[in-house]
Formats: C-alpha cells, sequence, structure tokens
C-alpha cells in the first residue's frame, strides 16, 4: 500500500512512525526540531491519517508498507522511529531488513506482549473504538457533540482529545473519521500481538544504535522485558523519560528530540 507522508528538513533520512490513533500530525513540531539534522518523513500508516483504509491490519502488512514507501524514496539506509504501534511496526521491519537500518529508536513499547495487562489493554482499546463505532456521524454538526458522545465511553479526557483528531469537517458540514476504526476493531487482536520471545534469541541484531524510551508512567514498556530486549538487541540503550506517560511525544517532546538525536553520535 502507498502511504500518505510529509516531508521536512535536510539531511541523512529518519522515518517517524506514529502509534494507534495518531497520524503524521502529531509529530509534525518533533519533525520541524529535527529538520536541522535530518530529513524527516512522517507517514501515515494504513488505516489512519490520509492513508488509505483496507481490511488488512497487522504488522506484516504495515512492515510492508514502509518497505514499499523506502523502497519509493529511494532510501537504501536510514534512521528508523517508532511510537507505540509504530514502534512495533518498527522492530518488524528491522527484525527483516536489518540491513536498510541506520539507528532505530523505538518509544514507549515492548517488542513482546505483556502478558500481565494484556486483557486489560485489549479491553481499553476496545472501549475507544467501540465508542468511535458509537458515533452517529449523521447525526451531528459540531465537534462537541461528538465528544458528548465519547464521553459516554472513554473517560480519559487526552483519549478523546487524540480520538477526536481524526474527526474532519467535510464540504457540506458533514463529518467523516479519518481513521478506519472498523478494520481496527475487527484486528485488535492482532494489533495487540508482539514478537515471539523464543523466535529471534538466537540472533542478535548489532551495527547501529539502538534506543528504547520508556515513559515513567506508562507501563507499556515493563522494566522485566528490558532482558529479552537485550537477546536481540544488545547494544540497545534503555532511556526512562521523567513525567511521561504512554504519549511520550506530547509530554516530553524535547526528551524525545534530544533521545533522537543520539542516534547520530559517533556516525
Amino acid at each position: 500500500m502507498k502511504l500518505f507522508y510529509r516531508k521536512y528538513g535536510n539531511g541523512p533520512p529518519l522515518i517517524i512512525l506514529h502509534g494507534l490513533y495518531g497520524s503524521s500530525d502529531n509529530w509534525v513540531s518533533i519533525a520541524k526540531s529535527l529538520s536541522d539534522k535530518f530529513t524527516v518523513y512522517l507517514p501515515d500508516l494504513r488505516n489512519h491519517g490520509q492513508s488509505s483504509h483496507d481490511k488488512t491490519h497487522d504488522y506484516n502488512s504495515m512492515r510492508d508498507d514502509l518497505h514499499e514507501l523506502a523502497i519509493d524514496l529511494k532510501l537504501h539506509k536510514f534512521f528508523l522511529v517508532g511510537h507505540s504501534m509504530g514502534g512495533k511496526t518498527a522492530i518488524s521491519f528491522t527484525l527483516k531488513w536489518p540491513e536498510m537500518i541506520d539507528g532505530l529508536l523505538i518509544a514507549d513499547i515492548s517488542p513482546f506482549v505483556n502478558e500481565n495487562n494484556k486483557n486489560e489493554a485489549f479491553n481499553k482499546h476496545k472501549n475507544i473504538l467501540e465508542a468511535v463505532l458509537s458515533v452517529d456521524l449523521s447525526g451531528i454538526s459540531t465537534r462537541g457533540e461528538a465528544e458528548i458522545i465519547l464521553k459516554k465511553k472513554i473517560s480519559s479526557e487526552k483519549e478523546i482529545g487524540f480520538v477526536l483528531k481524526n474527526l474532519q469537517r467535510n464540504p457540506g458540514n458533514s463529518f467523516s473519521w479519518k481513521l478506519n476504526a472498523k478494520a481496527l476493531f475487527e484486528n485488535l487482536g492482532k494489533i495487540m500481538e508482539g514478537i515471539d520471545r523464543s523466535s529471534f534469541m538466537g540472533e542478535q541484531i548489532t551495527g547501529f544504535p539502538v534506543i528504547f524510551l520508556q515513559g515513567e508512567d506508562s507501563d507499556y514498556l515493563p522494566s522485566s522485558d528490558f532482558r529479552d530486549i537485550k537477546k536481540i538487541f544488545p547494544g540497545a540503550e534503555i532511556i526512562k523519560i521523567s513525567n511521561a506517560g504512554h504519549w511520550i511525544h506530547a509530554d516530553q517532546p524535547e526528551e524525545v528530540v534530544r533521545s533522537i538525536k543520539k542516534l547520530t553520535e559517533g556516525i
């Protein structure tokens, strides 16, 4: 699938992948902060933003979409950053095409399924997507009306804010979702998947810097996974970002920019 993308700056290529419910819009300010050091590409992943909708939504398809984008852009090697679902996509890509990576940064997500909160995370996202699907867009005339409906199912103001960024007003004052909530709902189990811990334990990936960012107030990257992460990426540096939750780029954007710039140290 050909992905919509935004481009900023000059320098070595850097691709940043957003997370679930996100889009390239979420990373524009960070891209601009990096534009003096990198040529930054911000794609919208499938079923998000301005990219196409499709009934298939899993990490193999998103990984392959990214590979198609890199080939179209004639990028033989590049730096890769991914947050949450985008982070798992970045890991999937790196495991298949490590020779294309100059540096990897994963923002607040583990490569593995978190068995301790797997059901809790699934139910949380199921609830969010059910809330989106419950909004009868033909029956609303303002964004505020959609927000009232979402609040019946979603308690977090921050989550509602991220979801509402996907609501667009069309000509004629009708509304539509940029997000393909139906496909995401039907593929939620696949989105929650991670790599098999045993599959890559004998295959170490080295030769470029790897950074994992952990939000201090998030449980998406548990410390108990650090040991297995280092079995796959033995040179990985794991940085805890204070006063940050899962949306680490929104909570501490300057720390995220600083960490991304670290990928080029010594190059």
